[in-house]
């Protein structure tokens, strides 16, 4: 495959997943990250596996001038879209890191792709943008209503990106993924944050003895008093993400899809999921509670089935043992 895919926040968890399996795939990748959440090391280490001609390194914000990486690169056929602040807790403190990275970036960043007249683009959304669900499992047909400004900046951006389509031919997939746990099959790339805000990787951290474990969720109303919630492995997430480019580039029509696993696990349950896999019983210490938080959300996952043909293809137990691989040779992620 000669044709080349712009992949923004390549150096972040997940988009340097879907960057190794794009490489994989035979794709060539030319990977942009400003590095302040991302981090440049997973991108070399695939740069060494599969040639500099096969992956190019951009040290850039999506806030930039990127005409010069779209001229240098005139085989890019459409871009996978990651770079935004995702963090829940933090978007609550700080709304116009938010608002001026994920919306302004976006602009931006659509505005130099159809500039180059390139015109695929999948993005990277959230379950975040519906808020609380009032019945499960959730459609994408459902009322939006994000409860914390990363939910909404997401939504923004996908409305912005809807009229883009309407009026200037963008064609588009807006992924909304739910909880994102695992790290790739083989335990190369995984989730570097420290700490991370993901669950299942905090929970792998504690049994591994890296740093202590504590439940910083709020007592909600669900059976064992724990937010339940639908944990896709990004190995499968990385699949529906080249799913989705190439259902465009046949000519797909724009369309908006969840991206979850249709089955939802309390809190306690991952904890105890990830006690048993391991062996080991740690110590939950009680945190201080995130702000922003719902009870339930499980994904309706029957339009990326008929729309994409894709289905989650791996294990809760699965995702817990290729983290265990990753943390057990990355105690610090990749720091």
């Amino acid at each position: 495959m000669s044709k080349s895919i712009l992949v923004t926040g390549a150096g972040g968890y997940i988009g340097s997943v879907v960057t190794y399996e794009l490489l994989k795939k035979g794709y060539k990748v030319v990977a942009l990250d400003n590095f302040s959440t991302g981090y440049k090391k997973p991108l070399e280490l695939l740069q060494e596996k599969f040639g500099k001609d096969r992956l190019l390194i951009y040290p850039a914000d999506l806030k930039d001038d990127l005409s010069k990486i779209i001229k240098e690169n005139p085989d890019i056929s459409g871009a996978i879209h990651f770079a935004a602040s995702c963090l829940v807790s933090e978007s609550m403190q700080d709304p116009e890191k938010y608002f001026d990275n994920n919306i302004s970036g976006s602009i931006n960043l659509l505005k130099y792709l159809l500039e180059a007249d390139i015109k695929n683009l999948v993005f990277s959304s959230t379950c975040a943008v519906y808020g609380e669900a009032k019945s499960v499992p959730v459609k994408e047909d459902r009322p939006t209503n994000p409860v914390n400004p990363y939910g909404l900046s997401k939504r923004i951006v996908e409305q912005i990106i809807g009229w883009y389509g309407k009026l200037l031919g963008m064609n588009f997939v807006i992924l909304r993924y739910f909880n994102v746990c695992g790290a790739s099959d083989d335990g190369l790339i995984g989730d570097s944050k420290n700490p991370s805000m993901l669950l299942v990787q905090n929970a792998v951290r504690g049994a591994l003895k890296i740093e202590p474990f504590y439940l910083t969720c709020p007592e909600v109303d669900t059976p064992d008093k724990t937010p339940i919630r639908d944990y896709i492995d990004v190995v499968d997430l990385a699949d529906a993400h080249i799913k989705a480019f190439e259902y465009l580039t046949r000519g797909g029509k724009s369309e908006i899809i969840n991206i979850g696993t249709g089955k939802g696990s309390s809190v306690l349950e991952i904890v105890d999921a990830v006690q048993k896999i391991t062996g080991v019983k740690f110590e939950i210490q009680k945190g201080k509670s995130r702000t922003g938080e719902y009870s339930k959300m499980i994904a309706s996952i029957k339009t990326a089935k008929d729309m994409l043909n894709w289905e989650p293809g791996r294990t809760l137990e699965e995702s817990i043992e290729s983290l265990v691989i990753w943390y057990k040779s990355h105690p610090s992620g990749w720091d």
